[in-house]
């Protein structure tokens, strides 16, 4: 795979916000979400590897849990859900709710939208193609969707069509000009 880069990417387990449907703040993996990892067990990374991590603390115990010292990459952040942080589903509007779901380029609560939030992702992707060393980033399941939309060259009101699980690993390889999805 000459001139080729692997990314792997690793969603972080669940969380109490996971499980309750509120919008995420900087919470903690609950105990579910650490048995999630035990399964999943360490990973093994090819020597050489570049190992990254969003900043908040949910993916850092992550990566902490799978056995990996990953560099902070604030690229790598969630998508910002503004004065919609620790608030159920329910609690938000529904207008407001149904135009973020709706329409990828607006963020009605003050964080950010889909649109910026792809394009954040696709600045972070384009970061990795000068180098061929694998990386392996752990990271939400937004910014995995972000970087599939990307790779496929698909449009941004597909993001909410990407079911990512918790402590999955979805691949994708840079080669001759562009990023592939590997199932």
């Amino acid at each position: 795979m000459s001139g080729a880069v692997r990314l792997t990417l690793i969603s972080h387990a669940l969380t109490d916000a996971m499980a309750a449907g509120r919008f995420p703040a900087d919470e903690p993996l609950n105990e579910i979400g650490r048995r999630q990892v035990k399964k999943a067990g360490r990973l093994d990374v090819q020597k050489g590897a570049r190992l990254l991590a969003g900043p908040e603390q949910r993916v850092r115990e992550t990566a902490q849990l799978l056995g990996l010292r990953a560099a902070t990459e604030p690229r790598l952040a969630d998508l910002r859900c503004g004065g919609w942080c620790g608030q159920t589903l329910r609690a938000v509007g529904p207008a407001d709710l149904e135009t973020w779901l709706t329409d990828p380029a607006r963020a009605p609560h003050g964080g950010e939208s889909i649109v910026d939030l792809v394009g954040r992702v696709a600045g972070w992707l384009e970061s990795l193609t000068g180098d061929t060393a694998p990386v392996v980033a752990v990271t939400h399941p937004a910014v995995i969707r972000a970087a599939i939309l990307h790779s496929l060259d698909a449009p941004s009101k597909s993001f909410w069509r990407i079911d990512i699980a918790p402590v999955s690993r979805t691949v994708l390889h840079f080669r001759t000009g562009r990023w592939t999805l590997r199932l």
